[in-house]
């Protein structure tokens, strides 16, 4: 990588801030965690500082203020101690004088984990990554640090203090998720890689034109395969019309206002947005297929057909990198999780470097038995779409306006 990452520092016997991102799924009557995915993920990072004999602060962050899974980070103290099997200390404080003196306490090789870093005022305003570096929080803990890890890449689109702060102030380096990730991108980008292909379904739209419009103006995908509520805007921009039912979920959703920019992508790049030649609608309970010619219907879509996997499965087989951002239908519902299926599978063994990216292509690739097939598996969502869309991360910026302050 041109940035630096955990290879290039020798931590042993040093002080380091890493931040991570433990955002997790919280029920909102019992403010109980509902799952460890993220702290699971960020603990590789955590264990090899440990293991290499660094002082490690782990700062995170869980929900926003005022949101009901705004909650303190006790419970992720506890299940990262269970997933690392090592004591992970853990204070309510973020930059106080609990904090503080836990910090100045700390011995070679052990965990620090502070407090949900957004309970503070001033983490997540709007400021310049200069005007952070002067954040309550790196006042009080970058002269306590010889350096500083960013390995919170689902976090990394956010220009928030504990996020970007650090990097003008103190030596920073990525860990082993930041450095996954941007890998990861760099190769489902990489021109070397054709062709290119773009699974895109599932409900969010606006994302879905948004870089559909950056790849194809920019000529980093050579087919976009359509699926979900996606493909209904495109056959919708076509011309096509889809029955009552199917618009009114459109304009429900505020989805009709897009069809102007899909329309003109659909006439500028027709060879290369691929819409389903059928369809799978619910009638009376159950799966019926037809033909997008038969359309309009009464009933409501909820997948592409069979002779629409056929025909996306072959334009997977000759790819050389996919990436996955949503399922074809209604994945949860077994009628209508064949599209997904039969997709998803042909990504996998194509052969090609799949990323996949998005909280219900991760769920569906789960429920399928295709999560572990995946050659990639990101933990962003923003972050990975402003990435794909050519958009520089706040963390980037910084670490290029700074990284030869602190590195020849």
């Amino acid at each position: 990588m041109k940035y630096k990452t955990l290879d290039d520092v020798n931590v042993k016997g040093k002080t380091v801030i890493v931040r991570v991102d433990f955002n997790s799924t919280v029920d909102p009557e019992t403010k109980k965690l509902l799952d460890d995915e993220r702290i699971k993920l960020h603990s590789v990072t955590i264990r090899e500082l440990a293991e290499k004999g660094a002082k490690v602060i782990v700062l995170a962050h869980q929900g926003r203020p005022g949101d009901a899974d705004f909650i303190g980070l006790g419970q992720h103290a506890n299940r990262l101690k269970e997933i690392l099997g090592i004591d992970v200390k853990f204070v309510e404080d973020v930059v106080g004088e609990k904090a503080v003196t836990a910090i100045k306490e700390l011995r070679d090789g052990e965990i620090l984990l502070l407090d949900n870093v957004r309970t503070l005022s001033d983490e997540m305003a709007k400021k310049s990554i200069e005007e952070h570096a002067n954040s309550m929080i790196v006042n009080a803990l970058a002269p306590l640090a010889d350096l500083f890890v960013i390995d919170a890449f689902a976090a990394a689109h956010r220009a928030h203090a504990s996020i970007v702060g650090f990097i003008p102030k103190i030596p920073t380096v990525f860990g082993r998720v930041m450095e996954k990730e941007l890998l990861a991108i760099d190769k489902v980008r990489s021109v070397e890689n054709r062709p290119i292909v773009y699974v895109l379904g599932g409900s969010k739209v606006k994302e879905g034109v948004e870089i559909s419009e950056y790849v194809l103006s920019n000529n980093r995908v050579d087919y976009i395969l359509t699926g979900g509520l996606v493909a209904q805007l495109f056959l919708h921009s076509k011309g096509i019309n889809l029955g009552d039912v199917n618009v009114k979920v459109l304009e429900g959703r505020g989805l009709l206002d897009l069809a102007p920019k899909a329309k003109t992508l659909l006439d500028n790049f027709k060879e290369k947005i691929i819409t389903p030649k059928d369809l799978a609608v619910k009638s009376n309970g159950f799966r019926r297929e037809l033909l997008v010619e038969e359309l309009p219907t009464d009933d409501e879509i909820c997948d592409i057909g069979s002779t629409t996997m056929e025909y996306f499965a072959k334009f997977l087989s000759n790819a050389k990198a996919v990436f996955l951002h949503g399922p074809m239908g209604v994945y949860e519902d077994s009628k209508f999780i064949e599209g997904t299926r039969a997709v998803f599978k042909a990504a996998v063994e194509s052969g090609a470097f799949t990323v996949a990216g998005g909280g219900h292509t991760i769920a569906a690739l789960s429920r399928l038995g295709l999560y572990d097939k995946v050659s990639y598996i990101s933990s962003g969502g923003g972050a990975l779409l402003e990435a794909l869309m050519g958009k520089k991360l706040p963390v980037i910026e910084a670490i290029e306006k700074y990284q030869t302050t602190f590195f020849s």
